[in-house]
């Protein structure tokens, strides 16, 4: 699956640590061969980001992200639950 990332996405990565940074990267590799895998414990969102989904990086930094086709998805946002809000 190919993967396009939103300015907002880019710019919250780069302000990770570098430890998470390479968490994000391994759970990646798992969404660009299975975006359903269960390590990455996927789900659909409700309210405002009704029509979206996320996915667990680690217990609590998930990505948002849209299915634009079944080849491409794009990632909206990164961090805490805060990114909800």
């Amino acid at each position: 699956m190919n993967i396009d990332y939103s300015p907002e996405f880019a710019r919250r990565f780069k302000k990770l640590p570098q430890e998470l940074k390479f968490r994000v990267v391994e759970k990646e590799k798992i969404f660009r061969k299975n975006y359903r895998d269960f390590r990455l414990k996927t789900h659909k969102l409700s309210g405002k980001f009704k029509g979206r989904m996320a996915f667990w990086v680690d217990f609590k930094t998930r990505i948002i992200f849209s299915l634009i086709n079944p080849r491409l998805a794009h990632f909206l946002s990164i961090g805490s639950h805060d990114i909800y809000k």
